[in-house]
């Protein structure tokens, strides 16, 4: 328990580094199934001579007592915590394969449940290529990844994941009206947690729990800028809606996931 509330530290400092170089922050509440909890997300995209380097980091809030078990702790802070660090490699932004790029990523996390039973999201890397489509005054992209993928302790029947993240400003000719989003879809070996109408766990023919080879997530998000009508373009209201099919290892009743998500964004 102490090693993983240590790296759970560890994991919470590396977020404040990357909150210094983040170039928004957006907190957001999710009133997804038994979610509601609070989010708080510092992102950041920047390209350079040599490519593009992107990162967030999703820090989870509910303010629930995550240690009851635990004499003398008394701990109501954050109860996970989840980055993604990618880094676009081009030497050739000057030719005509200028949209095409070499793709490395990184993703993990961990955290805490009651009664202070602490667990890890595995580190996963991933290799491989991306291709960007844009208009001429790149205000709307759409990028696709296709990425060797292999995830740490965990069995995958193909080693792959496919994405896709796009982004369109001004949608339908508003002013400050943004829509952008991802979609991955990748595949991974899972034991979960299906419950029947009677509230009994399902079984395969077995008698095993069922398990399940892939996942897809996709979160589309629509932001507006209000802030412009009174001199504060950094204000923007909006939210997003996470669809999800066997994400996360459990799944209560089905398999599909609609979570919808309000919240606020402020760019720097």
């Amino acid at each position: 328990m102490k090693k993983t509330l240590s790296i759970f530290v560890l994991m919470i400092f590396m977020g404040l580094g990357f909150a210094a170089k983040a170039q928004n922050i957006q907190v957001m509440y999710d009133f997804g199934g038994e979610r509601k909890y609070v989010t708080t997300t510092l992102e950041m995209y920047k390209p350079d001579k040599w490519g593009n380097t992107f990162f967030f980091v999703d820090i989870y809030h509910d303010g629930k007592k995550h240690h009851e078990n635990l004499p003398g702790m008394n701990n109501y802070g954050p109860m996970g915590m989840y980055m993604e660090i990618e880094r676009g490699l081009n030497f050739w932004q000057n030719t005509k394969l200028k949209d095409l790029s070499a793709h490395v990523e990184y993703t993990g996390g961990l955290g805490v449940i009651p009664p202070g039973i602490g667990y890890n999201i595995n580190n996963a890397w991933m290799f491989g290529a991306e291709y960007c489509f844009h208009s001429e005054d790149y205000r709307n992209t759409l990028t696709v990844y296709a990425m060797y993928k292999t995830i740490a302790k965990v069995e995958q029947s193909v080693p792959l994941q496919f994405s896709i993240v796009w982004g369109m400003q001004d949608l339908f000719n508003v002013k400050g009206l943004r829509f952008n989003g991802f979609a991955d879809f990748w595949w991974q070996e899972n034991t979960v947690t299906w419950i029947d109408k009677d509230g009994l766990p399902m079984l395969d023919k077995e008698g095993k729990p069922l398990k399940t080879n892939y996942v897809f997530i996709s979160e589309p998000q629509l932001w507006y800028n209000v802030g412009q009508f009174f001199n504060c373009d950094n204000l923007n209201i909006g939210g997003e809606v996470e669809f999800s099919y066997n994400f996360g290892g459990l799944s209560q009743g089905q398999k599909f996931y609609v979570n919808p998500c309000l919240g606020v964004k402020w760019n720097f």
